[in-house]
């Protein structure tokens, strides 16, 4: 679908007077790139890699058993495979996928259904169209959508600590990576992984 066709979908579908028994808005990212911006009332999946992808759809099945899926991405690629798989399923009446991703979309909407901040996959970590925050800081739970990598040299995990946080040393993903730095730890795993569902369970709110 267009960015303008999507936007239409969403309004009569999910808009607030609506009633979307029939449809599901459903992000096809990983979780810490919907936590920073998503459109409104959208399933995000809670996985921490796209692979993961067709586990959590066989393993979330009734979440769109014949229901019409309107799918987005940040460009559309992984909505490609993504709808593929959901096509194959057989489950779904009708599936459907946001031409150029929320990145057209933001382009032509920016102050649309989208709301936070579009996360990317180089320095900048996001771009953003809007002024909403919908994400908080992991320690003191204020406001904040700005990622930095944790303070453990061998984690590669994203932290949203504010910079009030940050003053003050609170840098880690968890208290074991800030344990791993005092100590000189040099394991890569720690209890944002470990702890972690690979592939959760969800329901329709």
């Amino acid at each position: 679908m267009t960015p303008a066709a999507f936007h239409r979908a969403i309004e009569e579908r999910f808009g607030s007077e609506s009633n979307a028994q029939d449809s599901v808005l459903l992000d096809c990212r990983n979780f810490y790139e919907s936590r920073i911006g998503s459109f409104k009332q959208a399933v995000l999946p809670n996985i921490r890699k796209f692979s993961y992808w067709p586990e959590y759809v066989d393993q979330n099945e009734q979440l769109f058993k014949d229901k019409n899926v309107f799918m987005y991405c940040t460009g559309g690629i992984r909505c490609e495979r993504g709808s593929a798989y959901l096509k194959a399923k057989g489950i779904c009446k009708e599936v459907y996928q946001l031409q150029g991703g929320i990145h057209r979309y933001m382009e032509e909407f920016p102050e649309g259904f989208f709301r936070g901040k579009l996360f990317v996959f180089d320095k900048r970590y996001s771009i953003q169209s809007n002024s909403d925050i919908t994400a908080e800081c992991s320690y003191c739970r204020r406001a904040w959508d700005e990622y930095d990598t944790c303070s453990s040299p061998h984690c590669h995990q994203l932290v949203l600590s504010c910079a009030d946080c940050r003053s003050e040393a609170l840098t880690a993903c968890c208290g074991q990576c800030e344990q791993k730095a005092r100590s000189g730890d040099s394991s890569e795993r720690c209890s944002c992984t470990s702890e972690r569902p690979r592939i959760p369970k969800q329901l329709l709110g």
